[in-house]
């Protein structure tokens, strides 16, 4: 059971604490300093060594002077302002390349150039549907084809989606024609390409 310090009486724990620390402060105050206060660093290195090599002699006043005459003269390589640290080089642009000499007068032993128009009728346009697959049945192949909005059957011959002539069915491809004959196209095939669309 510990005993409790009276009310009025102080803790001797804390008579300890204060007594050291008295202590402390009046051997630090009695005794020698040993250690020399620490040089003051000069931002100016000419005038520290200068007064570094003489010891304790005077300063040469010529050394206090201020050269404000040297403010005044242009930088060593200063470009007016155009300086910015914060910006990347940027390198000029190459130069352009040199225009064309162009012969005076008419060509001689050529013929004008003349643009070329495709004659005949356009292209027919593209097929617009995908072979997915095919069945092999006891009478033959039927070919499946998409148009990622409805799937169309048909057999070698068959018109399919109404406007195609399926002309061969291939394991990996079909080939496909319109029915007078153009725009004959080899589809290959192509899986769920129309999933999602």
């Amino acid at each position: 059971m510990a005993t409790e310090a009276a009310p009025g009486r102080p803790r001797p724990w804390l008579l300890v604490a204060l007594a050291v620390v008295v202590g402390i402060f009046l051997v630090m105050r009695l005794l020698p300093d040993n250690s020399a206060p620490a040089a003051a660093v000069s931002s100016n290195p000419r005038v520290a060594a200068t007064t570094a090599s003489k010891g304790d002699a005077a300063i040469d006043p010529a050394d206090l002077r201020v050269r404000l005459d040297e403010l005044n003269k242009p930088r060593p390589g200063s470009q007016g302002g155009a300086r910015n640290p914060f910006r990347f080089y940027v390198p000029p642009p190459p130069p352009p390349p040199p225009a064309p000499v162009m012969p005076k007068g008419p060509p001689t032993g050529s013929l004008p150039i003349e643009a070329t128009v495709p004659s005949g009728p356009p292209p027919p346009p593209p097929i617009a549907v995908k072979y997915i697959g095919f069945m092999d049945t006891p009478t033959g192949k039927i070919a499946n084809f998409s148009d990622c909005r409805s799937t169309y059957r048909g057999r070698e011959g068959e018109i399919v989606a109404g406007q195609y002539r399926l002309v061969r069915i291939g394991v990996e491809s079909a080939v496909m024609e319109y029915p007078d004959g153009r725009g004959r196209t080899t589809l290959r095939m192509s899986g769920q390409e129309c999933v999602g669309k």
